[in-house]
């Protein structure tokens, strides 16, 4: 028997789920009649994590996004973990978008993961940043489910996930 137990706490993205609602976001568009006539397109680009947007006009931008959200809302995909940025004027009445995948944990979050465990102060429980996740340990199962609900009472700007239960 282990004389410590421990989890994971990490952040990131299913970009399989991704993909899969971009491409049902580019069907739907295709068929409203509000985008018919005009420039429109999502793209995703798996190895950068990123999803362009272009569209013509603020409202049909914003109406994209609106898509998209709702699309990647019934795949599953978290969208907190979404880094949307501000539109930028391209040539003519064309905006363009960028929107970043959160597939880690930076170090202002982890540092504030591990912060939130040793200010619950929950007994003999201890969070050790590794890299893009955070592991927390403790003698006590119970103890690290208290440490779970702390965590999930508290926002991170990410959503979190908890795993590699040992």
């Amino acid at each position: 028997m282990a004389s410590t137990y421990s989890f994971d706490v990490t952040t990131s993205c299913d970009l399989q789920e991704v993909d899969n609602a971009v491409n049902q976001a580019q069907k739907e568009v295709a068929q409203r009649f509000d985008f018919k006539g005009s420039h429109i397109l999502i793209d995703f680009k798996r190895g950068d994590n990123l999803i362009q947007m272009e569209a013509e006009g603020d409202m049909r931008m914003e109406a994209l996004l609106d898509v998209l959200r709702g699309k990647l809302i019934k795949r599953g995909v978290p969208v907190k973990n979404l880094e949307i940025t501000d539109p930028k004027p391209g040539s003519g009445e064309i905006l363009r978008r960028e929107i970043k995948l959160k597939m880690a944990l930076d170090s202002d979050q982890a540092k504030k993961v591990s912060a939130t465990i040793k200010d619950a102060k929950l007994k003999k429980v201890t969070a050790s940043i590794q890299g893009d996740q955070v592991r927390v340990s403790s003698p006590d199962k119970d103890a690290l489910q208290d440490a779970i609900g702390v965590l999930r009472k508290a926002d991170f700007e990410v959503e979190l996930q908890f795993g590699n239960f040992r």
